[in-house]
């Protein structure tokens, strides 16, 4: 029996009475739930184990494709129905308030949905705390909920007969569901808004929802937000191992530096030289470093293709560190600031650590005044791309788990081979598997050898395309 306030209690009565009612009101509201699921169809890929709270007959859920799909819905009238559609997940009934409940539940689970609930929740911080023991280091809490600014115009839907009726929810803002989170332990790692048109109006609704409804200022009018989360109380075996990626074309100047200056930020630490078709003897150098520094594990690798992006995942995929860092070999983002990507991974503070060189004041002639005015205004574009703070996206120095760029190598697909360099690689993998990403400041030094391999217009062109191709790969979806 739930031991329900009066107020749950009179959901739950409203529950049972629709829920044989609940697929008609759906095929009634089609278009809406196909643009809903599209959004998070790309937060939550398929074949992922997937818990679903508040999951009334299973439709989204069943949407998701998962591995091992779980709802939970305190209508059993609701799960009743959930059952007999989609027999093959499995289906609970109690009240997700309750911590019994939530022991029953399994898990723990790679994704933690929950989809038009947090409004009719009495405590919503105490809910969300209980959730932590179904989680790990991984897993996803993502919160969807309607705009409160949406209120009236749903009431008015549902006079007209064009909405389900719903009974009275939590009327919460973006930032008050980040504030509940960050209350109950779990870190906002990104929010976004979208939807405009619940209905399909000939086609023109996909559109809007698609290409207008995402624009900056116009999303705040959107019907629905998203909230992805991550739990910091989940424990992790420690961080013992980083691989240092030294990527270097033409560099042999810098080779012996890079050993020299490298901090033992930690006591293991595995150094990866790979050499791309130099012209200068770097390869060479390179052999004579190692052997002048037998107490360090140095690596030595010819990459195989060309750009910095095959060198970098050449190296990545063999190896060790528990951390993967890259230090490029101009050295301009200075080896003696490593230890500070170490301590904001090893500490939780970010899972993807992004260099920033455009928040301290650079150091003469270290670059261009276009590529300054260049990278601050993309660096404003890519923010509101990717729905995260970045102040930097061409900084070379990029940090991240190794058994996170296996996940990211293994959805690689999606974006496909674009990027020469790897930094968006990177970055938008990073953004595709929602996590928690960190722009660190780093003093930009001016290069003391060698050339920059850099084209402020060729790769401006190159920025200029990976804008129109995240809008429509993250964005525009």
């Amino acid at each position: 029996m739930l031991n329900l306030s009066s107020r749950k209690a009179s959901i739950l009565a409203h529950s049972e009475q629709y829920a044989s009612t609940r697929e008609a009101w759906r095929r009634k509201a089609a278009f809406f739930h196909q643009e809903d699921q599209v959004y998070l169809k790309f937060l939550i890929p398929a074949g992922a184990r997937v818990l679903e709270i508040g999951c009334g007959t299973g439709d989204t859920l069943a949407a998701l494709s998962p591995s091992q799909g779980v709802g939970v819905d305190f209508s059993s009238g609701m799960i009743d129905q959930a059952r007999k559609l989609h027999p093959h997940l499995t289906f609970f009934v109690g009240d997700v308030e309750d911590v019994e409940t939530v022991g029953v539940l399994g898990g723990p689970f790679d994704y933690i949905l929950v989809h038009d609930t947090i409004g009719s929740l009495d405590d919503c911080q105490r809910f969300l705390e209980q959730l932590h023991p179904l989680c790990t280091r991984e897993t996803r809490v993502v919160v969807g909920y309607f705009s409160h600014l949406w209120q009236p115009i749903l009431k008015l839907a549902e006079m007209l007969g064009l909405r389900s009726p719903y009974p009275s929810q939590n009327v919460l803002a973006p930032d008050d569901i980040a504030a509940l989170a960050e209350l109950a332990d779990f870190d906002p790692v990104k929010s976004e808004r979208r939807l405009l048109l619940p209905i399909s109006l000939f086609g023109l609704g996909r559109l809007i929802n698609r290409f207008i409804s995402v624009l900056p200022l116009i999303r705040q009018l959107a019907l629905r937000h998203y909230v992805v989360c991550r739990s910091l109380r989940v424990s992790e075996d420690e961080l013992k191992s980083a691989t240092v990626v030294i990527p270097a074309r033409n560099e042999r100047g810098n080779i012996e530096p890079a050993v020299q200056r490298l901090p033992q930020f930690c006591d293991d630490i595995e150094i990866i030289f790979i050499e791309g078709h130099s012209k200068d003897g770097t390869f060479e150098e390179m052999e004579r470093v190692k052997a002048a520094y037998p107490d360090k594990d140095i690596k030595l690798m010819r990459q195989p293709g060309k750009g910095k992006a095959d060198a970098v995942f050449t190296a990545y995929d063999v190896a060790r560190g528990d951390v993967l860092m890259i230090l490029d070999a101009d050295l301009t983002m200075p080896p003696e600031q490593l230890p500070k990507f170490w301590e904001a991974i090893k500490f939780g503070k970010g899972e993807f650590i992004n260099g920033s060189r455009l928040v301290y004041p650079l150091e003469d002639d270290a670059m261009r005044f276009l590529n300054l005015i260049a990278n601050k205004s993309f660096s404003y574009l890519f923010s509101w791309l990717l729905n995260q703070r970045y102040t930097d996206t061409l900084c070379g120095t990029k940090v991240m788990r190794r058994s996170d760029y296996y996940r990211l190598r293994d959805g690689k697909a999606y974006f496909g081979d674009f990027d020469p360099f790897g930094d968006f690689d990177l970055i938008f993998g990073a953004s595709k598997l929602n996590l928690k990403t960190i722009d660190l400041p780093i003093r930009y030094a001016a290069r003391t050898y060698g050339e920059t391999q850099i084209s402020r217009f060729r790769h401006g062109v190159m920025l200029l395309k990976m804008v129109v191709f995240a809008f429509f790969k993250i964005k525009a979806i």
